[in-house]
C-alpha cells in the first residue's frame, strides 16, 4: 500500500464526505480529488516526474495539502519547508534537495525571491498569492485550468513520498527522506494509538512542514476525516473552529493546549465535541495535563513521543495516573536506555539499570524509521548504529517499565561534576503559582563549570528569585544542589515550531528580560 492508493481509495469509499476546510472554502473528497488531479497535471506540464522533489514553502493552507497529494499522484517527493526560513536557509534546502519545482506564497515571497540568486539551478516557480508574480505560474490557474493527470507511475513501498527538514536547532537543517512504507506505517500507528476512527474531525494547525502536521493530514485521509486548516495559530480563532466545526480529535503540542485553555474565551466556547486528545513535541506539565482532562473530558488522552526520523518511539495512554510519562514502546518499535556520554560512541548493548538516566535509543528496523539523512552520511553514521537510532534524548525506565524523558544529552548540565537534567528542575519551578512558564539551561561558570540558570515567565510583577529559591529548597522532589543559582525573568521562552525549548537561544542571551537578573549564592 502507498499513500496515493490510500487517498484514492478514500475518495472511492466516501466521495461526498468533507475532506478539508479552510475559511469559507470546503471540499468533499470527490471535488478535492478532481482539483488535486489538475494540480498534479499542471506540475507534470512543468516537468515534474517520478522521484522529483517539489519544495513547498507555505503555511497550513488547502493549497499546501493539495500540493502534497498532487506529488503523491505523480510519484514525486513532497518537500515542505518552514515558510519562515531565511533566504539562505531556503537556498540551502532547494540546493540540497535538488528541487525540480518550488511552490511559494505571500507568506514566504520576500525570503524566497531573495534566495533565488543563491541557487545552483533555479527551478520553475508556482505562486499561490492572489496577485501575479513575474516568472511564476499561478497555483489557482493550475487547479482550475490544467489538464487532469491520468497517467499513474508505478510505486513501490520503498519509493520516497516525502522529505522533511529538521528544525536545525544546531547547524543547518537535515533532510529526512520518508518512504511510502515509512509513512503508511506511521499513519496506521497514529490511528491505532490515538484511537481515531471513521470521519474524525481535527484541527490542522500543526505545521505541514512538521511530522505532526503531515501525519495528521494523512491520518484524516485514511479515515475519510475532515482536516480543518488553520494557516496560522490564533487561540481565539482555534477555539471558534473547534466549536463551529465540531472537532472530535486534537493532536497538538503542549504550548498550544496551554494557549487554548488559558485564553479568556475558553470558558464560554463549546469544547464538548472533542473526545480524543493527544500531544507530542515536548513534555506536558502535571498542571496542564489536569487542565486538559478537566476542560475536554476526553475519552482518550495520549502522550505520543517520537521524531521526524522514527515517527513513534513510545505511547502513554495512562497519563492521568502518570502525568508526563512517555509510556511503553510503540506498536511498530522497540526501545532501550543506554549510557549517555558525549565523548565516545556508546554501543546499543550498553544499557543502564532501571531508574538510571541514559540516552534513549529505538529500533531502526521499525517500518516507521528512516534509512539515513539526505546527503549527510556523517550525521547518518552518528545517529544510526548497529540497527538502532540514537535519539539524543535522556530518559529512564521506572519500576513498572514506563519511560520518562528528562531532556537532551546536549542539554544536560554538569555542575561541579554532578549531572543535572533541566526538565526535573523545570517541573518544580512551574508548580509555583506565580510561574507561567520556566526553562532551565546551563551557563558557564569558572568555579562549577556550569551553573543551573532558570528563565521564568512570571504571572505577577512581584515574584523574586528569592521566592523561587525558597520554593525549590522546600520541594521534596529536588535535591538542593540542583536548584537554580541564577534566575532571569523573561517575556517569553524561545521555542521551535514543534514547541521544543531552544536552550541555545537562552544560553546566547536571545530573549527579552523583564527584570534584572536575580542571582543566588
Amino acid at each position: 500500500m502507498n499513500l496515493r492508493a490510500m487517498f484514492e481509495r478514500a475518495v472511492e469509499r466516501y466521495p461526498e464526505a468533507e475532506a478539508i476546510v479552510e475559511g469559507d472554502r470546503r471540499f468533499s473528497y470527490k471535488r478535492w480529488n478532481e482539483r488535486i488531479d489538475r494540480v498534479a497535471g499542471g506540475f507534470a506540464e512543468m516537468g515534474v516526474a517520478k522521484g522529483d522533489r517539489v519544495v513547498i514553502a507555505l503555511s497550513n493552507r488547502e493549497q499546501t495539502a493539495c500540493a502534497y497529494w498532487a506529488c503523491q499522484k505523480l510519484a514525486a517527493v513532497a518537500t515542505p519547508i518552514n515558510f519562515r526560513f531565511s533566504p539562505e536557509e531556503i537556498a540551502y534546502v532547494l540546493n540540497d534537495a535538488q528541487a525540480r519545482l518550488f511552490v511559494m506564497g505571500d507568506e514566504s515571497k520576500d525570503a524566497a525571491e531573495r534566495s533565488l540568486p543563491l541557487l545552483a539551478k533555479r527551478p520553475p516557480l508556482v505562486y499561490t498569492g492572489a496577485q501575479p508574480l513575474a516568472g511564476a505560474r499561478p497555483f489557482e490557474a493550475l487547479a482550475g485550468g490544467a489538464a487532469p493527470l491520468t497517467r499513474r507511475e508505478p510505486l513501490s513501498d520503498d519509493d520516497l513520498n516525502l522529505i522533511l527538514y529538521t528544525a536545525g536547532t544546531t547547524g543547518r537543517p537535515k533532510g529526512v527522506p520518508r518512504t511510502h512504507r515509512n509513512d503508511y506505517a506511521a499513519t496506521m500507528a497514529e490511528l491505532v494509538q490515538f484511537h481515531w476512527s471513521l470521519h474524525e474531525r481535527t484541527l490542522g494547525v500543526m505545521p505541514l512542514f512538521h511530522t505532526m502536521g503531515m501525519h495528521t493530514l494523512t491520518a484524516m485521509a485514511f479515515v475519510n476525516g475532515l482536516f480543518v486548516a488553520q494557516p496560522r495559530f490564533d487561540a481565539l480563532q482555534a477555539l471558534e473552529l473547534i466549536a463551529r466545526e465540531r472537532i472530535s480529535a486534537l493532536y497538538l503540542i503542549p504550548t498550544i493546549f496551554h494557549e487554548l485553555l488559558h485564553h479568556p474565551a475558553a470558558g464560554r466556547c463549546d469544547l464538548s465535541s472533542v473526545r480524543k486528545v493527544s500531544y507530542a513535541g515536548a513534555p506536558m506539565t502535571r498542571a496542564l495535563t489536569l487542565e486538559c482532562d478537566t476542560a475536554f473530558k476526553p475519552e482518550v488522552l495520549v502522550n505520543h513521543y517520537g521524531s521526524t526520523e522514527v515517527y513513534t518511539f513510545s505511547i502513554c495512554e495512562h497519563i492521568r495516573e502518570k502525568p508526563g510519562c512517555a509510556g511503553r514502546a510503540a506498536m511498530n518499535g522497540t526501545l532501550r536506555v543506554v549510557k549517555a556520554e558525549r565523548e565516545r560512541r556508546v554501543a546499543p548493548g550498553e544499557t543502564v539499570a532501571q531508574g538510571e538516566v541514559g540516552e534513549i535509543i529505538v529500533g531502526a528496523d521499525s517500518d516507521e524509521a528512516f534509512a539515513g539523512y539526505l546527503n549527510r552520511p556523517d550525521a547518518s553514521a552518528e545517529a544510526l548504529r548497529d540497527g538502532w537510532y540514537f535519539t539524543g534524548d535522556l530518559g529512564y525506565l521506572d519500576p513498572e517499565g514506563d519511560l520518562w524523558v528528562v531532556g537532551r544529552v546536549d542539554d544536560m548540565i554538569i555542575s561541579g561534576g554532578e549531572n543535572i537534567h533541566p526538565t526535573e528542575v523545570e517541573e518544580v519551578l512551574v508548580r509555583h503559582p506565580q510561574v507561567r512558564e520556566a526553562a532551565v539551561a546551563g551557563l558557564p561558570d569558572d568555579k562549577w563549570g556550569q551553573v543551573v540558570a532558570a528563565f521564568v515567565v512570571p504571572t505577577t510583577e512581584d515574584l523574586s528569585g528569592e521566592d523561587l529559591d525558597r520554593h525549590c529548597l522546600e520541594s521534596a522532589s529536588l535535591a538542593g544542589f540542583k536548584r537554580p543559582r541564577r534566575y532571569v525573568f523573561v517575556r517569553a521562552i524561545p521555542k521551535s515550531q514543534s514547541g521544543k525549548v531552544l536552550r541555545r537561544k537562552l544560553q546566547a542571551g536571545e530573549y527579552e528580560t523583564l527584570t534584572p537578573h536575580r542571582t543566588n549564592a
